[in-house]
């Protein structure tokens, strides 16, 4: 055998140990994260098909490609613990900085009065709403729709922001749990990702005409305070099908879209899910 002959043998030979290597240490390897690790953020991981995967103790749902999901709520701990089970019983762990915000302070008057003081009867309407709207938030579907993508379901400027301090008439309220976007009355809203309708209101006591869409995985989308609703409970969407129209119904000043992200339920900021929005 000539030189290039060994010489290409031995090429072949270290390609195939550099890919047995790999194999070997693929699992160890296959952990990956991505996306804003800050509160209110989303991170979409990778890990080994078959893998188990934990945060800070509570287990994960990990689909069939080792796909998972990771949601930080707006008060969200300045650490958290990530814990990957192989499927040969060898452990992974990670701690990683979630990074804290700032929110501002957003004052809003003129609103009418039982919208900010409600009435024993509105309290019990207020109660309902909060059942349904809790009711898909706990759900816990293995359809990985999220993986679409997410995009602005209306454009516009924004006149609210995630995670805010209200005060509603010069009364503290919660914090504002999403994105408020300014919109003409009528404006078409559109899904931000593919997912199933899971909620369509015609009349909550705050957020109005409502829908709500479950992405899979715990992880859903509400559109609030619109004048019409143009889909059903039950309904399949793709990202940038037509789902409403903006309005103001509820509690509000004017016409505008909220749009609200929860990972089950943790709060989290709708306009990192979309990245920057184009108004163009």
């Amino acid at each position: 055998m000539n030189g290039f002959g060994v010489m290409a043998r031995m090429t072949r030979f270290w390609f195939v140990l550099a890919g047995v290597f790999f194999i070997i240490a693929g699992p160890a390897a296959a952990l990956d994260l991505k996306g804003n690790f800050t509160q209110g953020g989303l991170v979409v991981g990778r890990t080994a098909p078959g893998a188990l995967v934990s945060i800070d103790a509570r287990p994960v749902r990990v689909a069939a490609d080792g796909e998972f999901l990771l949601g930080f709520g707006r008060d969200a701990a300045a650490t958290a613990e990530l814990i990957v089970t192989y499927g040969d019983g060898r452990k992974e762990s990670r701690r990683f900085a979630v990074k804290p915000r700032r929110y501002k302070v957003q004052r809003i008057n003129g609103l009418a009065r039982r919208k900010v003081t409600p009435t024993d009867a509105d309290l019990a309407r207020i109660r309902a709403d909060n059942a349904l709207i809790g009711a898909v938030r706990r759900l816990d579907t293995d359809h990985d729709y999220f993986k679409s993508g997410f995009a602005w379901p209306v454009r516009g400027p924004l006149s609210g922001v995630f995670g805010s301090l209200r005060i509603l008439n010069g009364k503290p309220k919660s914090p504002h749990n999403g994105t408020d976007i300014a919109a003409p009355a009528g404006a078409l809203v559109t899904a931000a990702a593919d997912g199933m309708v899971a909620l369509a209101s015609d009349d909550m006591f705050y957020t109005g005409k409502t829908v709500m869409i479950d992405h899979g995985f715990g992880l859903t989308t509400v559109y609030a305070h619109m004048s019409k609703i143009l889909v059903t409970k039950g309904t399949f969407v793709r990202r940038g099908d037509a789902i409403g129209r903006v309005g103001a119904t509820g509690r509000v000043t004017g016409p505008h879209l909220h749009w609200g992200a929860s990972l089950f339920a943790s709060h989290l900021d709708p306009a990192l899910l979309a990245g920057p929005m184009n108004r163009e």
